[in-house]
């Protein structure tokens, strides 16, 4: 007989903290070998969170101010512009913070923080991955804001109704429908550098991004006019890397404007299409390569930083601030990115060229 192979995918919810997510892990290892187990966060197959490597590690413009001394502040972003709609029996036992900020932006977070792996090998990466988690201590209720969306009675119908009521969630529910929280990574690269990341339903886009804003130019000679300059890699919709930094206004006067560097995938490439996340990954199950999927190491720390603060919220039953459907969540979320030391100063908004 022909040799086979047996390999297992996990979809999460992997656990509800860290003590369901141990036990779940000790039952799968009784089971299987760790090789064997290709635990599936479909964002880790998304292209652009993938291209955050190359552009890290395929390019010498970035490693050099990849660091605490030029990056003031990393925000990465998940929004989506529509509520529960009937799924809110699924989304109510779990809550924002377990949907989304644990998994998908935990997960981008790494990728952004990492140091160079020593391959490509998928323990090669996933090592550096626990590394930086390592780093992170647990979240603390201080530096988070919850909400919850209501009707918007000026919107369209869809979002004249709030949270509590689609008639799939419990009555009077304090599940959060947003989050932001401010991490820190307590090691030599990014000490001191803020990692805010907000996720939120019934929001006015939808967007997922990764966002780092510089330090300001030091010896000022511009009399104040330049702002901070961003990279953002832009993972949907309508992938894209773009830069905001400053130019020499065209004409006759010497004054600094803010513009940008623009690779947008849909004018770059534009007969190429890119693969689904779960196609792509799912193919990687097939070929063995782990690289795009969750250790179980990676996993408890992911646990660790956010089961003390999931506790809490439960046991003091903390209510979150209500926000309109279809704005940009609660005000205190933006405060508490100023806090962050983010400066909402820019005045260039990305706007896909190909769409207008």
């Amino acid at each position: 007989m022909g040799e086979g192979w047996n390999r297992v995918i996990v979809e999460k919810p992997f656990g509800r903290d860290l003590a369901s997510s141990d036990a779940l892990s000790l039952h799968l290892g009784g089971l299987f070998r760790e090789d064997q187990i290709y635990r599936i966060d479909h964002y880790l197959g998304k292209e652009m969170v993938q291209n955050l490597m190359v552009l890290r590690f395929g390019n010498r413009i970035f490693g050099p101010i990849w660091n605490r001394d030029n990056v003031a502040c990393v925000v990465l972003t998940f929004k989506e512009p529509f509520g529960t709609e009937g799924r809110g029996g699924y989304f109510d036992d779990f809550g924002i913070i377990r949907d989304v900020m644990q998994n998908h932006l935990l997960q981008m977070l790494c990728l952004v923080a990492m140091e160079k792996p020593a391959s490509t090998d998928p323990d090669d990466v996933r090592d550096e991955k626990v590394k930086v988690l390592k780093c992170i201590g647990p979240v603390e209720l201080d530096d988070v804001v919850l909400g919850q969306y209501v009707g918007n009675p000026d919107g369209p119908p869809e979002a004249q109704k709030g949270y509590l009521d689609d008639p799939t969630v419990p009555p009077g529910s304090t599940t959060a429908t947003f989050a932001a929280a401010i991490l820190r990574v307590a090691n030599e690269r990014w000490d001191g550098v803020p990692f805010v990341l907000r996720c939120g339903k019934a929001l006015n886009e939808r967007k997922a991004e990764v966002r780092l804003q510089f330090r300001e130019v030091p010896g000022d000679i511009f009399g104040r006019q330049c702002k901070r300059n961003e990279l953002v890699v832009r993972v949907q919709p309508d992938e894209a890397v773009y830069t905001k930094m400053m130019t020499k206004k065209p004409g006759m006067f010497f004054n600094p404007e803010e513009s940008e560097l623009d690779l947008t995938y849909g004018n770059r490439y534009k007969d190429v299409k890119l693969p689904d996340a779960y196609e792509r990954l799912i193919l990687d199950v097939f070929c063995g390569n782990q690289m795009h999927f969750v250790r179980s190491d990676e996993l408890r720390e992911a646990w660790r930083i956010f089961t003390p603060l999931l506790h809490t919220i439960e046991e003091r039953g903390e209510k979150p601030i209500p926000y309109l459907y279809g704005s940009r969540g609660p005000a205190e979320a933006d405060e508490l990115l100023k806090r962050a030391g983010f400066l909402y100063e820019g005045t260039y908004r990305w706007v896909n060229p190909h769409k207008l």
